[in-house]
């Protein structure tokens, strides 16, 4: 039987993390939570998430910094990285994907369509 796939959603809004994660947990992934960039990258090296769902915008180390640790360490350096902002500058993206993330979503989204991308990563 193949394992349950973990995701980390690191979102410092309460209602959009919320949303997200009961979305995932329909599809039956386990789904971990972090409202800061600090809590994250503990959380991330702890739990060995099959990918983070990851703000930009984030209280403490903004969503690049927790990307950039993530990428550099070996325990976490295969973990997948969805990056989502509502910044719509190409220099935030730019430096999001240059520093790890392996896709970006713009804020607001569309939940189903992060849904997708997220089974077609972890799938």
């Amino acid at each position: 039987m193949e394992k349950e796939k973990k995701i980390l959603v690191v979102e410092d809004d309460d209602h959009l993390r919320r949303l997200i994660t009961l979305a995932l947990e329909k599809k039956k992934y386990l789904v971990f939570a972090a409202s800061d960039g600090s809590q994250a990258i503990g959380d991330a090296a702890k739990l060995h998430p099959d990918l983070v769902v990851l703000d930009l915008m984030l209280p403490g180390k903004d969503g690049i910094e927790v990307c950039r640790r993530l990428k550099a360490s070996a325990e976490t350096k295969d973990i997948k990285i969805i990056m989502m902002t509502a910044q719509k500058n190409s220099v935030v993206r730019s430096a999001g994907l240059a520093n790890g993330a392996d896709f970006f979503m713009n804020k607001p989204f569309n939940l189903s369509e992060l849904v997708e991308k997220i089974e077609a990563i972890v799938n």
